[in-house]
């Protein structure tokens, strides 16, 4: 069964690749879906799917990823397609009327995980001629304080994504209108001025039971109210809440907070104010005031709605048509909290926020990814509640399709130098890219005795320098010319000695690879994604001295 091995097999690497493991029936259940005329054979192919698990199993990462490769190029990438029309159309939504914002915390910049509410918005905005807003939600100083330079930072990746807002807003700006409003719902009987401990009050809501404070009269909840704002009350000592429904089943949605004091000197506006809204308070209005259309985000974020949604009814507002997407576990993304990378860039464990260690846009372009790649794989997922499990494999393989134009270059890491005798006159020319010919080729001339880096993990007795001649083994390192027929033997990487450069290349994991490059690297420019033959695409980052950034085989 030749053509079910195959089909198994690829299978098999493209669920051990993403997933560390193959799942059987994860893989039977593909093969059947995309070959429903092999369904009366399942129990056979169950059979060769286990078989084909075990022998995978024993294959190192490097043998998978080759292999895969090799049988099947196209394994992580989707067939050419608009992705855009993935995006399912918006309830309600008019031509040029489309208003949709992203809220991030400015307390560092872009990471891949916030690139989703990037991606899908701006592409939502486009598709309908809307409005795409950036708006910083940066009302709380104290335990997420903002970053002054991150404001600029999230404009600029998303400028990068090719996702330009339409508009950039700072809600720390608008203190003044939350105020106005807040002093609106006290009078109206929909805000009070809360006294208890966050420990006493948890202890009623969980009992249904109403905040001693909860009755107190309009009048006195503005007196307290500027107190607040006044100094009077220092920050513990009192919050304003929102009126909802004691008995909701919910206990999030209970008299929920809709202001707290804070002490802390604000990045961007100082020490005006010491009363801070919370998320949902501020949001609420401020997506009002800016006309949200539509909102779209996480459905952990379904409370938030619900608590929102009291202080529209209160105002007599139209809640914008909100849709909401699953989770997302990557592999191979490490988690990490952008307020724990802030900590420990300062601490000096990473050396910056482009650090290849970290989940940054900005580290994933030092190492090479392509803007369009990012995209691509958030539209590929489209807009679903559907929690999903996807791997860096998958980002990697829509950047390769995209990497691959660029041009290739011989290294050598762990470089040996050899010397190889009896070399007749040989000219050598190797394409710069193999299906680029206008791009030229690299040539090389040898006659008698050369030296060459060769990396020291694939010297034998008898190889071919690839694209050139074979040589044997004389004694130790050193070697003589065996002709220039194809033979079946080793094909490994070289660098002529005499043309060759000093290359470093930092690893994801921040180790540092070196050996040498030929000196056809020295046309290449800082900023570049090429290919280093046999070793993977890196993205040229200093050229004096010669430094690269690893991006994925």
């Amino acid at each position: 069964m030749p053509e079910l091995d195959e089909l198994v097999l690829k299978h098999v690497l493209k669920n051990a690749i993403q997933y560390g493991k193959a799942n059987p029936g994860v893989v039977l259940g593909k093969i059947l879906g995309e070959n429903p005329e092999l369904r009366p054979r399942a129990r056979e192919v169950m059979t060769e799917v286990k078989k084909t698990i075990t022998l995978v199993d024993s294959w190192s990462e490097n043998q998978k990823v080759n292999k895969i490769r090799r049988i099947w190029p196209d394994a992580f990438v989707k067939k050419e397609k608009k992705l855009e029309g993935k995006l399912k159309p918006l309830k309600g939504a008019e031509k040029g009327k489309v208003v949709l914002r992203i809220a991030p915390n400015p307390n560092g910049p872009a990471t891949m995980g916030s690139t989703r509410g990037i991606v899908i918005n701006a592409e939502y905005a486009k598709k309908y001629d809307g409005t795409f807003i950036m708006r910083f939600d940066d009302t709380d100083p104290a335990t997420k304080s903002p970053v002054k330079e991150a404001y600029k930072w999230y404009v600029e990746d998303a400028e990068w994504l090719g996702c330009k807002p339409d508009k950039v807003v700072i809600v720390s700006e608008h203190l003044p209108q939350y105020y106005e409003y807040a002093e609106k719902l006290i009078r109206e009987g929909h805000c009070y001025v809360c006294f208890c401990s966050s420990e006493e009050f948890k202890k009623l809501k969980d009992r249904k039971m109403p905040c001693p404070h909860r009755d107190k009269t309009p009048e006195e909840n503005l007196k307290d109210w500027k107190k607040m704002l006044d100094g009077t009350y220092k920050e513990g000592e009192a919050v304003l809440r929102v009126k909802t429904d004691m008995a909701h089943k919910d206990p999030a949605i209970r008299d929920w907070v809709a202001f707290r004091i804070l002490e802390a000197t604000h990045p961007h506006v100082g020490n005006k104010y010491r009363v801070w809204p919370m998320l949902d308070f501020e949001g609420a209005l401020e997506d009002h005031f800016q006309g949200v259309t539509h909102i779209i985000r996480g459905k952990d974020l379904a409370d938030s709605t619900r608590r929102q949604k009291y202080i529209y009814d209160y105002l007599g507002w139209e809640y914008p048509i909100t849709y909401y997407w699953g989770r997302v576990a990557m592999q191979g993304f490490g988690r990490i909290s952008t307020s724990k990378m802030s900590d420990e860039i300062k601490e000096g464990k990473y050396t910056g926020w482009d650090d290849p260690r970290l989940p940054t846009i900005r580290a994933l372009r030092r190492r090479g990814f392509q803007p369009k790649a990012i995209r691509e794989f958030w539209l590929d997922f489209g807009l679903t509640e559907k929690d999903i499990r996807a791997s860096m494999k998958n980002l990697e393989a829509f950047n390769r399709r995209l990497v691959e134009e660029g041009n290739r270059y011989f290294f050598t890491p762990e470089p040996v130098r050899i010397t190889v005798k009896n070399i007749p006159p040989t000219r050598v020319a190797v394409k710069r890219h193999p299906s680029k010919p206008k791009r030229g080729v690299k040539r090389y001339e040898f006659n008698g005795t050369s030296e060459f880096f060769v990396p020291k993990r694939d010297l034998s007795d008898f190889f071919r320098l690839k694209d050139a001649f074979n040589i044997r083994k004389v004694d130790s390192h050193t070697y003589e010319y065996a002709g220039k027929d194809l033979i079946k033997c080793p094909k490994i990487q070289w660098v002529d000695a005499s043309n060759s450069l000093d290359l470093k290349v930092i690893m994801p994991d921040f180790s540092k690879t070196t050996g040498k490059a030929e000196r056809y690297l020295d046309e290449t420019k800082v900023g570049d994604v090429i290919q280093l033959e046999r070793f993977g695409f890196v993205r040229i980052d200093s050229k004096k001295p010669y430094a690269a950034y690893y991006a994925h085989d």
